[in-house]
């Protein structure tokens, strides 16, 4: 297993039990290079339920005006799988991820899917390790201020278009998407996207079809260039 301390140091928790830490990180492929490991399966349906609560509790607190429904639609827009993943990448969990030598060869570390499994694990692994309490406040710490983060969630679910408006109020030339890669059947297809702006590459991503590959990169360059 990787060096944990800076991980744990980003994510605002030291592990009592080392074990759980391990466990919210293991892929279910790594089971094929050493049966006797446990996946993160079990961990990521506990996150997930903490999740929901942290965020219906924050969501409560923060729009103390609003009904029901705006409620509920705002804790789906931030417990989306692309931006828990936006989330992990943040953490810098793509290199912690414990998976199969093949996985790892084919970028599994770097989908959203295994990124958005492997945080929603981390959270069912620190509620195990401490309390509630103690959870919620470390996943207050990795949205930080929540209206802000909404806001600029709902601004990058356009996120092609967002780095567009970008590029051209900075007089830089249009983001240039090219697909690298595909793999899989052909009823199962991922894709691997790049984008560039000016030839510089600004980001990477992948996805089930083209142009969800290509939205998956332009997420993350929205992040790196802090749009």
């Amino acid at each position: 297993m990787t060096d944990t301390a800076s991980l744990e140091q980003r994510i605002g928790h030291c592990f009592r039990n080392p074990s759980l830490l391990e466990q919210a990180l293991t892929h279910s492929s790594r089971l094929q290079d050493n049966p006797d490991a446990a996946d993160n399966q079990r961990l990521e349906f506990l996150g997930d339920a903490v999740l929901g609560l942290v965020l219906a509790e924050a969501l409560y607190s923060a729009f103390p005006d609003e009904r029901e429904g705006y409620l509920a639609r705002a804790r789906s827009v931030l417990a989306k799988g692309e931006f828990l993943a936006q989330l992990a990448r943040e953490l810098e969990l793509p290199s912690h991820i414990l998976m199969s030598d093949a996985e790892r060869a084919q970028e599994g570390h770097l989908r959203d899917a295994a990124l958005e499994d492997s945080l929603e694990a981390l959270i069912g692994a620190i509620y195990l390790d401490t309390d509630y309490p103690t959870t919620r406040d470390c996943l207050l710490g990795w949205f930080g201020d929540i209206p802000a983060r909404l806001q600029r969630r709902l601004t990058q679910d356009n996120p092609k278009g967002r780095l567009q408006e970008w590029s051209q109020a900075n007089g830089m030339a249009q983001p240039d998407y090219t697909i690298v890669d595909e793999a899989g059947p052909g009823h199962a297809k991922e894709f691997h996207a790049e984008v560039a702006i000016a030839g510089v590459p600004q980001g990477a991503g992948m996805g089930t079809s083209k142009k969800e590959a290509e939205e998956a990169a332009a997420r993350v360059a929205i992040t790196k260039l802090g749009v």
